[in-house]
């Protein structure tokens, strides 16, 4: 058999769409429950569906008030703040396409976006890095657009495009996504297939408003659902996360690997009453992780799998759990192979390439402007995900890592190109490397190394990269080397500096 999993399409999504309506339409049913609760050391701010569908179509109002016109690309410069999902929803909501950035991207990565995009405004926290090149429309502006009238929903076509993404290229320069607005509509297959969602579920991620799979798993699924999103206000530490969600009742706690990790550490046992479960997604969740949340809080812990391309696909869930080390299985209504490399199915058992279906409602409309990289993405009906797996006879499939050399920090895919070429940009480095490397069990950093004339003082070198990457894009570490190994035919080969770093030889 073919490694090839397809149990049937899903239900068609309705020809006049907007992705905003969707996530907001319970508020028509329920428009008194509590659709968020922001929440602080000393209580919590609640937001109704009523109140915040209002304040997501005055928003709308509000930008089309401004000058924008629907079509208008919206670049998102926004803190951990509620204003963030606010205006993203606001924006798609007055068929405005807007992009959501990272509040960690420095002044130079964000003049790279403008001047790539050229959108036709910006929405700015003044606390957050930008750049010129774009018109500013300030925090304070946005706020007091939720006291206009509500707007329209600008509906349409599902396949038009929603909003833009910003993910690492292997080429070292960050590509835009394009996605439409039926992605939100592939969401419903998660719900099956990995994070179990009911009407009455109280939900809390542990990631901030401004990062996609809070805006995702732990905003958008909740409201969709008609549940309860709980969110940490801005500045909560991970050592806070069980007092809240002991006190909050929350049935659902989503986060990353790491905050797991970090969490588990100091609480080697967790009284969660209420806790029905955990979701991870971002990284690839080791069985030791896993074991370590059964054994603290008696509930599963259920990762999914998907990429800034493509929405979540593969998944465990409390009716479908993952066996042994695998990641699960493709959600029912996915069609995902692993193939090879021109895109063929391998035979069940067989290591390949992870692919999904073109048809897949979640997929990209393709890279912006780039038809070109978009098609190279592409074999045949496939969509090759360029990570490594293998499917058994049940589905299951098991992740055998990355065929290319992307990296996975704090959740974001980044590209070690894109570092090596700020690195390279300093006087004194004359190459670069760029790997991840292993510290401990189950924890990984980004390491950089490096030639030049001679080692520099490590505190210049973190103080460099601050003033050019974001921070998780940062190296944590810095080593000097006399030379850089490659192959025969030049390239450098990053398994052998990974082999530098754990066998003490730097």
């Amino acid at each position: 058999m073919l490694s090839v999993f397809d149990q049937g399409p899903p239900s068609p999504c309705p020809c006049a769409f907007n992705l905003a309506a969707h996530v907001l339409g319970r508020a028509g049913t329920q428009p008194d429950k509590v659709a968020l609760s922001v929440l602080e050391h000393d209580g919590a701010h609640d937001w109704s569906y009523r109140a915040l569908e209002h304040a997501v179509r005055a928003t709308g109002t509000g930008l089309l008030d401004s000058g924008l016109a629907p079509g208008d690309i919206v670049l998102m410069r926004l803190g951990n703040t509620v204003d963030f999902p606010i205006a993203y929803l606001g924006a798609i909501a007055a068929g405005l396409v807007p992009v959501p950035t990272s509040s960690q991207l420095t002044e130079p990565e964000v003049a790279a976006i403008i001047a790539s995009l050229s959108p036709a405004a910006m929405l700015r926290d003044p606390a957050v890095a930008s750049a010129a090149g774009a018109v500013e429309i300030p925090l304070d502006a946005l706020r007091a657009m939720r006291d206009l009238s509500p707007c329209d929903w600008a509906m349409g076509d599902p396949d038009r495009l929603a909003y833009i993404v910003y993910t690492s290229g292997t080429s070292g320069q960050p590509r835009a996504v394009a996605h439409a607005h039926r992605a939100i509509w592939a969401r419903q297959m998660m719900v099956t297939g990995w994070n179990d969602l009911r009407l009455d579920d109280r939900l809390l991620h542990g990631g901030a408003f401004n990062w996609t799979y809070t805006l995702g798993t732990g905003l958008m699924d909740p409201w969709i659902r008609g549940a309860t999103a709980l969110i940490p206000a801005e500045g909560t530490p991970i050592s806070a996360l069980p007092g809240l969600l002991h006190t909050h009742g929350a049935t659902i706690f989503a986060a990353a690997p790491g905050v797991f990790r970090k969490l588990l550490q100091d609480h080697p046992a967790l009284d969660l009453p209420d806790l029905r479960h955990g979701l991870s997604a971002g990284e690839k969740l080791s069985p030791a992780l896993h074991a370590a949340w059964h054994t603290a809080t008696g509930t599963g812990l259920y990762e999914a799998y998907g990429l800034s391309e493509c929405s979540t696909f593969i998944s465990s869930s409390p009716k479908y759990p993952a066996r042994n080390a695998a990641l699960g299985q493709p959600q029912k209504g996915r069609r995902v192979a692993i193939t090879d490399d021109n895109g063929t199915p391998v035979p069940q058992g067989h290591e390949g390439t992870i692919a999904v279906h073109r048809s897949d409602p979640g997929l990209m409309l393709g890279y912006l402007n780039a038809p070109d990289e978009t098609a190279a993405r592409f074999r045949g009906d496939w969509f090759l995900t360029g990570d490594q797996g293998s499917m058994a006879e049940d589905g299951q499939i098991t992740y055998l890592g990355r065929a290319d050399d992307m990296m996975n920090a704090g959740g974001y895919r980044v590209s070690p190109l894109e570092i090596e070429i700020v690195l390279t940009a300093h006087p004194l480095i004359t190459q670069a490397g760029v790997t991840e490397v292993e510290v401990k069990d189950d924890a990984r950093i980004i390491a950089a190394f490096y030639t030049g004339p001679t080692a520099l003082d490590e505190r210049d070198l973190h103080t460099y990269v601050k003033d050019h990457l974001a921070r998780y894009k940062q190296p944590r570490a810095f080593i000097h080397l006399p030379n850089l190994p490659v192959g025969a035919n030049g390239k450098l080969l990053r398994r052998a500096l990974r082999e530098h770093f754990k066998a003490g030889e730097t």
